[in-house]
């Protein structure tokens, strides 16, 4: 008899088989590597991404551990009724179960909810000797040190970047939109010899794929003085590229962009949210100045670190004239890639909660709530002063001849500071991660934005 089988699913559709879409994301979200890595050795593990491929309900495994975010818990609910009635045991984790278990203990066997390093390897005890209870609560924000890697061997080839860790977690900041609100966790930082450690546990990797990586914080700026130290490390490793993510106001420290550089960071993720100042007042963003964009941008530039922006719509503020002359705006800023999503009011958020208490929810379909569908009534806009704003911007930021001009406004403001041999392959190794990106975004952009107004509830 060989060791029970275990399989961790990542769960991402939202919309049923038959509108399942399938990423071309570089990189897998965490959770599952990281969830795989705290498995003990007493199961086999299987790890699978529904990003990328479908679930497999004719598995050999034996246990299936989901893993998913608010949007996907319907989904999630279907997925283990199917699994239960062909006798597997499932357990759940992740964003939606820990801030909600009440509604998902009903579907499953197990719940885990908070961080699950300090009980999942009791859950797998449990599971395998038949005692599994119906509920692990992991303790309030426990200490991070002692995490073992993730388990990036695990990782489907399909990503082309499998080495992602995260070196802290929450944010300082509350900005009434994030899911950080719900249930507010001090911000943490790991051990830097931890984050090195999953840096280089990559021994079963191609070559090529050990030499990306990235870092999922939520804001990796939260604490600079280690986020400091902790580059100065990394740079050690000499990577060929780094993704993180932090809030625009760290781009004030000129310090901090400099080690950036020097770990050989590719790509930054940064929540502009909006180019509207009243708009990001509303959701108490305030740490972040339109004014500042375009010279703070430039600063990333000139030391070859593209911008991957986070954008909404339809936030209280908004206005038709707004979205008239975003285009014109997002050109004189000129990030490398936009994430143009419309606003989500999760609930339990400070956000959920104004707008509800406004009744302007029309749509409470939790499977809506991605950024893809519009679920509620905009202030100063119309529904199709939203989709039409999406569409005309994403058409105009993503056409082919825009991509490629703020290509070349990149690649010229590069000055490198490398020998001439370096400064070419670090041009041509930025530029496939700004096509890679721009890629992505597009086909997104023309795929996934959903009606869901009372006219329709068909892709636009």
């Amino acid at each position: 008899m060989g060791k029970p089988k275990l399989q961790i699913i990542v769960l991402f559709q939202n919309l049923g088989e038959k509108q399942a879409y399938y990423a071309r994301s570089p990189a897998p979200p965490l959770s599952g590597a990281l969830v795989a890595g705290l498995t003990p050795p007493t199961v086999e593990v299987e790890l699978l991404h529904e990003m990328v491929r479908p679930i497999d309900y004719n598995t050999d495994a034996d246990f299936i551990a989901l893993s998913f975010m608010d949007f996907c818990a319907p989904h999630a609910f279907e997925v283990a009724e199917r699994f239960r009635k062909i006798g597997k045991i499932v357990v759940a984790g992740g964003k939606y179960p820990s801030t909600f278990p009440k509604e998902v203990i009903p579907h499953m066997d197990s719940v885990v909810i908070g961080e699950a390093e300090t009980v999942w390897g009791q859950v797998v005890e449990d599971m395998v000797k038949g005692k599994l209870k119906k509920v692990y609560e992991a303790p309030f924000a426990p200490p991070l040190d002692n995490i073992p890697p993730p388990r990036y061997d695990l990782v489907e080839p399909d990503f082309t970047v499998p080495v992602v860790t995260e070196a802290t977690r929450g944010c300082p900041y509350k900005c009434s939109f994030c899911q950080l609100t719900i249930k507010s966790v001090p911000f943490r930082c790991r051990p830097i010899k931890d984050v090195i450690h999953d840096l280089t546990a990559i021994s079963q990797l191609p070559f090529y794929k050990r030499k990306m990586a990235m870092l999922y914080d939520n804001n990796l700026g939260g604490n600079m003085g280690y986020a400091k130290e902790l580059l100065k490390e990394i740079a050690k490793l000499k990577l060929w590229g780094l993704g993180t993510q932090f809030s625009f106001d760290c781009l004030h420290d000129d310090e901090f962009i400099d080690l950036l550089a020097k770990a050989h960071c590719g790509m930054a993720f940064i929540g502009l949210e909006s180019l509207n100042e009243p708009s990001l007042l509303s959701v108490h963003k305030r740490h972040n100045r339109v004014q500042e964009y375009e010279e703070l941008f430039e600063k990333l530039k000139k030391r070859g670190i593209l911008t991957f922006t986070g954008l909404m719509l339809a936030l209280d503020e908004d206005t038709p004239s707004y979205y008239h002359n975003l285009p014109v705006n997002l050109n004189k800023i000129d990030p490398s890639s936009i994430l143009l999503s419309i606003s989500i009011p999760i609930p339990g958020t400070p956000f959920h909660k104004k707008v509800e208490s406004e009744g302007r929810i029309f749509d409470k379909d939790l499977s809506h709530y991605e950024g893809d569908h519009l679920v509620f009534t905009p202030k100063r806009v119309s529904p199709d002063d939203v989709f039409n704003a999406f569409h005309r911007i994403n058409r105009i930021f993503y056409s082919w001849k825009n991509i490629l001009k703020r290509w070349w406004r990149f690649i010229s403001r590069y000055s490198g500071g490398e020998n001439i041999m370096n400064l070419v392959f670090r041009s041509l190794f930025i530029s496939y991660i700004f096509f890679q990106l721009s890629i992505f975004q597009r086909d997104h952009a023309q795929k996934k934005v959903y009606r869901s107004d009372a006219n329709a509830d068909l892709p636009c």
